[in-house]
Formats: C-alpha cells, structure tokens, sequence
C-alpha cells in the first residue's frame, strides 16, 4: 500500500484499521459498568426464583408507567444517533439539538421514575420496608437496581449538557470529536441496560405468574 508520500509503513497501516486508545478505554469502561448490572441482576433474579416468582412493585399504574418511561428512553437513542452522526459531516447544528432532544427525554425519564417512586412510597414499600417480609427483600434489590441506573442516566445526562455547552462554543469538527462518541455510546449503553432491567423487573414477573 502506497500513497504520494510514499510507502505506508506496517505500524502506519495498523494505526488506520484500528480504533484509538480513548475509544477502547471507553469500551472497557462500559464493559466493567455492565458487569456490576450483570450481578445486581442476577441478584434479583435469585430473589425471584428463590420466592417463587410472580412479585412486582404494589404500583397503581401497574406496566403502564414503567413501560411509557421505557419508550422514552428508547426513543432518546434517536436523537443521540443523529447528533453522533451530524458531527462527522459538519453538522453542527443537528449535533446541537439532537443532544439537546436527548436531554429532555432523559430528564422526563427521569421524572417519571420519581414519580414512580412517589407511588411505591404512598404504598409503604421503600428500600427498607414493605408491606410483607418478602416485600421489604424485594424492596431493597428493586431500589438498589433501578435507583443505580437512575444514577447513570443522571451521570449521562450531565456528560451531556458538557458535550452540548462544548458544541455551543464550537470544540469539535468532523475530525476530532471524540467526547461526542464518548458520550453517545455512554448513552446507548444506559438505553439497553434499561431494557435488561424493565424486563427483569416488570416483565419476567409476569411469566412466573
């Protein structure tokens, strides 16, 4: 392989068809956050099982709540790919307001988990008590699981109001841009341990039952 500069060396090559370091740091990062879920999940999973299943928060809502709160959060990967995207051509405002879309969506996320958690409260089911022992095991482990991705959602967000005031003033180009990736992929990586958790929490339940 050659170019008007001349040979391109091996290490040159290597440095073309692979990612930088920032971005596998990123990776690995993601991956050891995945881990703590994978065992506050199957934490949970065992408190299932071991109880026979069939347990779900005492909400009034029922799935009607979580499961709108889940297609908000779903759809706030749309706008997180389009700002994502929108740098490498240029785009500096589609950048701008994707980001800034998925902002709100993940602050009405959050919202509507506390919400959420206000009902549990008038129920008297808190990480610390519940209406049976059993109630107050499970109390513990639903806060535990759900409240620690509630506490990555709210970490998102933060890096991306920085990422959306860097795009304000005009840090990045289609060439160097990485806190956006960065900040996308963090993103992505909280909307699909969120499906994990819906699913374990509000869903499997119901196959118990």
């Amino acid at each position: 392989m050659a170019t008007e500069q001349g040979p391109v060396t091996q290490v040159a090559e290597h440095e073309i068809a692979t990612r930088d370091l920032a971005w596998w740091g990123m990776i690995f990062f993601i991956a050891s956050e995945a881990l703590i879920f994978a065992n506050l999940i199957a934490a949970y999973l065992y408190l299932e099982i071991r109880n026979g299943g069939g347990w779900v928060p005492p909400t009034d809502s029922g799935l009607i709540l979580p499961l709108i709160n889940t297609v908000i959060l779903l759809s706030s990967s749309i706008p997180a790919h389009i700002a994502g995207t929108a740098i490498g051509r240029g785009n500096q405002r589609a950048l701008r307001w994707g980001f800034f879309l998925t902002i709100i969506l993940g602050a009405i996320f959050l919202g509507g988990q506390f919400y959420e958690y206000s009902g549990l409260f008038a129920h008297n089911f808190t990480p610390s008590t519940g209406l049976t022992p059993q109630a107050a095991v499970f109390g513990s482990s639903f806060f535990t699981l759900t409240g620690f991705h509630g506490l990555h959602v709210t970490v998102g967000l933060i890096f991306l109001i920085i990422v959306l005031i860097r795009a304000m003033r005009g840090h990045f180009t289609p060439q160097k841009h990485f806190a956006v990736e960065a900040a996308e992929m963090y993103w992505h990586f909280v909307d699909g341990v969120w499906v994990v958790v819906f699913s374990t929490v509000y869903l499997l339940p119901l196959l118990f039952r």
